[in-house]
């Protein structure tokens, strides 16, 4: 059979055109209600979920700086304030697209080191976060932003600045470039002064920059002030008497603190040698160190008066008690020594020479537990308090320890050691009639916490004894305090060393208190190392004493009770 059907190259490529265009029309109309299909998946089903992801992209919450809370003194003066700088920061990512002379010109405003930015972002090139600058003046701040280079932000902070500078600079402490108190009162308080940041909601365009602020989501909440116990006019003039003291007698370093005799408030605590907590650059942890608080040294004969108080209220002496010494006193296989002979003297006149023999008599007189007792009662070994971060506790040996050198040394200041906020502390219960105050770094009215440690008539008895001492026949007329009576006991400590005491390095130390009838102030000193001839405590810490005392009574408008022994102010027509 024939077959008729055109078999033409033409006509079979006709059909194949055909073919392949109905293919493609379908696969298309498959595309179309795809895509017809997804946008209605993405516009309809979805469109909360795609509103919700905008969103996220193009607003944000960003956290809002808290103040810090003012330190001030007990006259409202600021020892501590917060300023607002800014931060200056980059997007490691982002900011690789800036141009080397446009990093050389943030550079120069920040006054960084040429590369030094290119160095951070090398070390870490994966942070999408990098401080290159803190604490920036926010004017300065302005300069870079309006720059509007990609990848570089500014933030809001805060510095702390000290008024005071070295003047409190031991005691306030400082902050962290984080505004996170590291030492003194800042580290101690921190809970209290740091506050609380706030949130706010803020629209960021592509880039990640914030330009515009939508709501507040919560106000940051500023931290608390703290009102210290100190009084500035004081803590600067015994900062600068210290000072003067230590350059003069070359000494290593030294302390002092003032005490409220009627509350314990510490109304002054300074240190030498200082810093400024401004400018702490190239300083190690030595400087920062309070050592009013924290270094203990044995307090030698200053602490005379409370073994006296001790025997006389233990009915062991009586203030009419006759000590006959020849300049040494064999005790065991040890001799205990006094500077000169004394002779015969009587219970006041120990006190007045500052008798090493004549205490030693008291000590063994008294059972070992008994003087450990009031030792203990008094605070050494325990710590004040205080809440002063880092403040030394002392050491005292146990009394079942002590032989009879050992009773001999504990009465004349060997043999324990203290912190000189401990000593002044101990004082206090010869000053407020035989009551031992706790010690505050606060305002505060009254003292809640006080101890009996002596009888009033015990106290009273002593500070007279004590006030002997301020005299010529005493080991400290140079403590006098023109216009004032004042009593005190001086110390003159050898440095122990790992080989036994150094007969070369003392401690120079007074402790004492004014006006002598009703007390007002107690001060304690400490000279470590004076070595420009003279090392007593009469002869170097008693003048810093007498300068303090007058110039604090008079800041707190004590009336003299010696007028005469005031100076004597001369006119010229």
């Amino acid at each position: 059979m024939l077959d008729f059907r055109d078999r033409s190259p033409a006509k079979k490529a006709n059909d194949d055109f055909s073919g392949r265009r109905r293919f493609l029309s379908g696969f298309m109309l498959v595309l179309m209600f795809i895509l017809v299909m997804r946008a209605v998946y993405l516009q309809v089903i979805t469109k909360d979920f795609l509103i919700q992801e905008g969103d996220r992209r193009q607003i944000g919450e960003v956290s809002v700086s808290a103040y810090r809370g003012v330190i001030e003194d007990r006259q409202g003066e600021p020892l501590a304030i917060s300023t607002p700088v800014r931060s200056i920061w980059i997007n490691p990512k982002e900011f690789k697209a800036v141009q080397d002379a446009q990093v050389r010109v943030v550079e120069k405003l920040l006054s960084l080191p040429i590369g030094k930015i290119s160095a951070l972002i090398k070390a870490e090139p994966d942070k999408g976060f990098l401080y290159i600058a803190r604490s920036v003046n926010p004017q300065l701040a302005d300069r870079v932003k309006e720059l509007k280079l990609v990848g570089v932000y500014t933030k809001r902070e805060f510095k702390r600045f000290y008024p005071t500078g070295g003047v409190s600079g031991h005691l306030v402490g400082f902050t962290n470039v984080d505004d996170v108190g590291q030492t003194g009162l800042e580290l101690s308080y921190e809970a209290m002064l740091k506050g609380t940041p706030g949130r706010k909601r803020v629209i960021k365009d592509g880039q990640r920059r914030v330009i515009e602020d939508i709501e507040n989501i919560s106000e940051p909440i500023s931290g608390k002030n703290l009102e210290l116990s100190i009084d500035q006019r004081i803590q600067y003039l015994a900062y600068k008497e210290l000072q003067l003291a230590v350059t003069e007698n070359k000494a290593k370093s030294g302390a002092l603190v003032v005490l409220d005799a009627k509350n314990g408030e510490v109304l002054a605590a300074v240190n030498q040698p200082s810093y400024n907590p401004n400018t702490r650059n190239n300083l190690n942890g030595a400087f920062y160190r309070n050592r009013a608080f924290t270094d203990v040294f044995e307090p030698g004969s200053t602490v005379k008066p409370f073994v006296v108080a001790a025997a006389l209220d233990g009915g062991y002496i009586t203030p009419n008690s006759i000590f006959v010494t020849h300049g040494i006193f064999p005790v065991g296989h040890n001799v205990v020594k006094d500077t000169h002979n004394y002779g015969t003297m009587d219970t006041t006149h120990v006190i007045t020479k500052s008798s090493n023999i004549g205490v030693t008599m008291m000590s063994l007189k008294m059972p070992p537990k008994y003087l450990y007792d009031i030792y203990h009662q008094l605070g050494f070994g325990v710590s004040t308090g205080s809440g002063f971060p880092g403040e030394a506790r002392g050491f005292m040996k146990d009394y079942k320890k002590w032989h009879d050198f050992g009773r001999a040394t504990m009465a004349f200041g060997y043999g324990l050691n203290a912190s000189v906020l401990q000593l002044a502390r101990a004082y206090t219960a010869l000053a407020d009639d035989g009551i031992l105050h706790s010690v505050s770094l606060l305002k505060r009215e009254e003292d809640d916490d006080t101890v009996r440690v002596f009888s009033p008539k015990t106290a009273k008895t002593v500070r007279k004894m004590m006030e002997t001492v301020l005299t010529k026949e005493g080991t400290a007329i140079e403590a006098a305090v023109p216009g004032y009576s004042a009593a005190g006991k001086t110390g003159t400590a050898k440095k122990a060393t790992s080989h036994g005491y150094t007969e070369k390095t003392y401690f120079a130390v007074f402790s004492g208190m004014a006006p002598v009838e009703n007390p007002r102030l107690i001060i304690a000193v400490m000279i470590d190392e004076p070595s420009a001839g003279n090392y007593y405590g009469g002869l170097v810490a008693a003048p810093v004493f007498s300068k303090v005392m007058a110039g604090a009574l008079r800041i707190l408008d004590v009336a003299p009770d010696k007028e005469e022994t005031m100076p004597i102010l001369l006119t010229h027509k």
